[in-house]
């Protein structure tokens, strides 16, 4: 079982470092939000501060490297190179899901190496719901917080891999009930995670009554786990599991339009993550109400070529975070929630097709001039 789960890991890296498991025909929603320039921000762009708290912990920059790895032999260096810039950068990270090490003790430096080299930083265990009714309890969920030093815990939910997957599991009958006995019985705070799919109001609204502290929305528009299994199967044309995996391969709700469901619907931490791909990205999600956003392919591009690299890329994200905070008058993180923001296309006919108010972003801060 531990073999089979490592190799699977395995080939999750080798088709996610490159575009060929990307959303094809449905995006995050992003462009759909227009940011409003402010030809006089009033601010000097040099004093903008973008340091921000997270569940009791202090972030320079609203960022997370998301979960992505651990388990399988190439997860040591991308976890060090990771770990590395956080630290250095005072962001956060999300380890992959460490069943694998439950399985295999052996596995776990693949994950510790991360609180090794980030003594500081911001450290998300992880596991998924599924393993919850499968058999796993507190004692797995303990073992994999101490195993990192985690601050806090995601429990992933990834429906839709597990209905493509050859080794799928799906018997989720009971995983909402599992992730309340979780966020009751141990200290650390719960995020529930989506893994490329997406979260609605309506599960946000259950999971917020089960005790979870954040959310991590985890929307379409980047990377497709439905189209990693395609490809993991691709071998197999005509095999079940392929034909699937492009079936189902733009499944879901686009990153925007879940972060505004989750946001007018609960009033939990939000993560922004699926398809974030750039500091303006960032800044949009923080507008929506997102407490921060998660990053996480471009990373892992970059991440299997080192630290400097890593923290490289993080940086110019920041700074583009910085310009769009300064070419909008938001001197600070906490201003962008009150920040104005126009929600067009097929994002605001969705939105407003599911009774979700969107003038109130076009009115923030707007003085009556006039008449």
């Amino acid at each position: 079982m531990a073999e089979k789960t490592g190799e699977r890991k395995g080939d999750h890296i080798r088709i996610c470092l490159g575009d060929q498991a990307q959303a094809k025909k449905v995006t995050t929603g992003f462009e759909d939000i227009q940011l409003v320039h402010h030809a006089l921000p009033e601010i000097n762009k040099d004093k903008i501060e973008l340091s921000t708290d997270f569940l009791g912990k202090h972030f320079q920059a609203p960022i997370i490297v998301g979960a992505m790895t651990g388990g399988t032999p190439e997860a040591i260096a991308i976890n060090t190179a990771i770990a590395e810039a956080v630290e250095k950068l005072g962001l956060g990270m999300g380890l992959g899901s460490q069943r694998a090490a439950i399985e295999n003790q052996n596995l776990e430096k693949t994950y510790s190496i991360a609180r090794e080299k980030a003594p500081n930083a911001f450290l998300i265990a992880n596991l998924g719901g599924i393993q919850l009714v499968y058999g796993y309890g507190l004692k797995e969920v303990k073992r994999i917080v101490e195993m990192i030093d985690a601050d806090a815990v995601a429990i992933h939910l990834n429906a839709l891999q597990e209905a493509i997957q050859p080794e799928g599991q799906t018997k989720f009958k009971g995983v909402l009930s599992k992730i309340a006995q979780i966020a009751s019985g141990i200290k650390q705070p719960v995020i529930v995670k989506e893994t490329g799919a997406g979260i609605s109001a309506e599960d946000a609204k259950l999971l917020e009554n089960a005790g979870v502290k954040a959310i991590d929305v985890g929307g379409v528009g980047g990377t497709s786990f439905a189209a990693v299994e395609y490809h993991r199967t691709s071998k197999n044309t005509g095999d079940v599991h392929n034909f699937l995996g492009e079936a189902f391969w733009d499944w879901g709700i686009p990153t925007a339009v879940s972060l505004i469901e989750t946001s007018q619907t609960v009033n939990l931490e939000l993560i922004a993550s699926g398809g974030i791909r750039s500091g303006t990205d960032i800044a949009k999600a923080l507008v929506l109400n997102a407490s921060l956003a998660s990053i996480s392919q471009p990373i892992l591009q970059t991440a299997i070529k080192g630290k400097e690299e890593t923290e490289k890329r993080l940086s110019c994200l920041i700074e583009e975070l910085r310009n769009v905070m300064f070419l909008v008058g938001a001197e600070k993180i906490s201003d962008l929630t009150n920040t104005p923001v126009v929600i067009t296309g097929k994002t605001a006919e969705w939105l407003q097709a599911r009774g979700f108010n969107l003038q109130k972003y076009a009115k923030r801060g707007r003085h009556e001039f006039g008449h």
